[in-house]
């Protein structure tokens, strides 16, 4: 039988990073489609990110893109994130914007061009100084696209000696979370193409150095929880980058395309024990809405993410385990799905209305007239980043 009472304590203190990024004009490589109202500096991106944070309760930091995100002082940018009832979370790196970067960052054959890529990693931890960030989120675009043309063996090496560099740099509560992706925009060979890659580096490294899941970076049929299984065994899932695929990276809604998968993965980190904020796993959006309001579906995204964590949160787990003790099949499968056809859209209103919420987060904000306020005083919003 399921504690109900404990469940809704563990969904109240659930916490989910939204990206700055997400807050941006962003569209495919094809088009950028400008939005009104969108954010003109970081701090907007931070004000929207609080928006959020203010309707659903459980997403109170956001994490930033150097140097999308550049600003002169980051500890004043901490403090006025604090101000609004957040505070920053992840720094993530960009080496993949600079034509410098066209062979690889960290990996590139030329030792100038290695240095640069390096040289702007630990500007990164420099940041997180500032802003009393512990991640360091890293995702290398570092690959190539014919055979021959550079050597595998040493672009590993020179990756790994750059991530040791790097790792020698954090502070002494900070961490770094390696990101992968299976291809794109390296055709024939990506530096670091799967998780088993970046579990082998995070182990070189050290106990500081985690694997980050991208939920859209697979081969299609990809089985993601038992990565998650298998990083959480080894004490080596660091975070996810929740969104959701239908062929490759698509920056959709979190549980848009696959709701189920996103089920399977959040019962994966409930039963590891992993859900708790203390344990460590930082649970991020990485998302580009193009079409889409940003701020809703930002919303609408952490929605999915506790729906999703509430039905694994209802799995009979003593059930589950007797009859996968018993070899039954069928009724193994049936308690799980019992568990994900549960509406769980009642219980979470009810959490939201304990925590003195709006029990339905996306009708607030279209009455709380935020949006209109928004596109009636920004003008000339930004990209997501430069030269998107």
């Amino acid at each position: 039988m399921t504690d109900l009472a404990a469940v809704k304590r563990t969904l109240s203190a659930q916490r989910v990073e939204t990206p700055s990024w997400a807050f941006g004009n962003s569209g495919t490589r094809f088009k950028v489609f400008a939005q009104p109202g969108v954010p003109r500096s970081p701090q907007e991106k931070i004000a929207d990110a609080a928006v959020v944070h203010k309707y659903t309760g459980v997403a109170p930091t956001v994490a930033l893109h150097i140097p999308w995100d550049k600003v002169d002082d980051y500890a004043s940018l901490a403090a006025y994130a604090s101000s609004l009832g957040v505070a920053i979370g992840a720094m993530n790196t960009n080496v993949f914007q600079d034509d410098d970067y066209k062979l690889g960052s960290v990996t590139n054959p030329d030792p100038a061009v290695r240095r640069k890529a390096t040289d702007h990693l630990l500007e990164a931890i420099a940041i997180m100084d500032q802003t009393g960030s512990r991640d360091l989120k890293l995702w290398f675009s570092d690959g190539i696209n014919y055979p021959g043309q550079d050597d595998l063996t040493n672009r590993q090496d020179r990756l790994a000696e750059a991530l040791r560099e790097t790792y020698a740099r954090l502070g002494e509560n900070q961490r770094i979370l390696l990101e992968y992706k299976l291809f794109e925009p390296a055709f024939y060979a990506t530096d670091i193409p799967d998780w088993g890659t970046s579990y082998a580096h995070c182990l070189e490294l050290g106990p500081r150095a985690t694997v980050c899941i991208d939920t859209g970076h697979h081969a299609p049929g990809t089985n993601i929880e038992f990565i998650v299984a298998f990083l959480l065994r080894q004490k080596k899932l660091g975070a996810f980058d929740f969104n959701s695929r239908f062929y490759a990276d698509d920056d959709l809604m979190a549980g848009a395309a696959d709701p189920f998968q996103l089920f399977r993965i959040m019962y994966e980190i409930v039963r590891g024990n992993a859900l708790d904020p203390a344990y460590g796993i930082n649970f991020m959006l990485d998302q580009c809405h193009n079409i889409e309001a940003k701020i809703p579906a930002i919303i609408r995204s952490v929605l999915n993410i506790q729906e999703a964590t509430a039905k694994a949160l209802l799995v009979d787990r003593n059930a589950l385990a007797a009859a996968q003790n018993n070899g039954d099949v069928l009724e193994a499968n049936g308690v799980l799905m019992d568990a994900y056809n549960t509406d769980v859209r009642p219980l979470l209103a009810e959490v939201r209305s304990d925590l003195g919420l709006d029990p339905d987060p996306v009708a607030a904000y279209k009455r709380s007239g935020y949006q209109e306020k928004i596109v009636e005083e920004r003008v000339g919003g930004q990209q997501a980043g430069w030269g998107a």
